[in-house]
Formats: structure tokens, C-alpha cells, sequence
């Protein structure tokens, strides 16, 4: 299949080109810091930010993204599941 855009930089306001599983851990770091995060079950979602600042979003909607910079979801604290990394 054609890409029209096979050629061009991805920009942290365009649309992602990869995600994974983000798994909750409070002592590893993501396979990559993401450029958002999209929660698939709701709840609440701990997160280190790539700054190293630690927040909590409380009551995240199922099917949120989240325009985020993370580079680990923690697992105290973190009640959402299905959690994708995007970047």
C-alpha cells in the first residue's frame, strides 16, 4: 500500500505512527516516551511525565486520549486499563 507521507518528519502535533502496550509498573520505564496515551477501560491514571514530574488523572474516561509525554504509567495509583502508548 502507498504512503503519501513516507518522506515526511513526524512533529509532535501530527498524528502517531507506532503504539504499544503500556504497562503499569512503578520501576520500569515504557519501551519509549509517548507522545499520548490512549485509555481503553477508564479510571484513574498515575503517570511519570517525561520531566520526571508525577501526576494523577483522576477518572479518565474510556476511549480518552491523552496528549501526553510519558515515560512510565505507574501502577500505584493507576486503576484505567488498556493502555496504549502512542507515538
Amino acid at each position: 500500500m502507498p504512503d503519501r507521507f513516507q518522506g515526511s518528519s513526524s512533529s509532535l502535533d501530527g498524528p502517531a505512527v507506532h503504539g504499544f502496550a503500556a504497562t503499569p509498573s512503578d520501576s520500569v520505564d515504557l519501551p519509549e516516551t509517548t507522545r499520548a496515551l490512549y485509555v481503553g477501560d477508564g479510571g484513574d491514571l498515575a503517570a511519570l511525565l517525561q520531566s520526571g514530574a508525577s501526576v494523577t488523572f483522576v477518572a479518565v474516561q474510556p476511549g480518552t486520549i491523552l496528549p501526553l509525554r510519558v515515560s512510565r504509567v505507574l501502577a500505584t495509583g493507576t486503576t484505567a486499563a488498556a493502555i496504549v502508548g502512542l507515538v
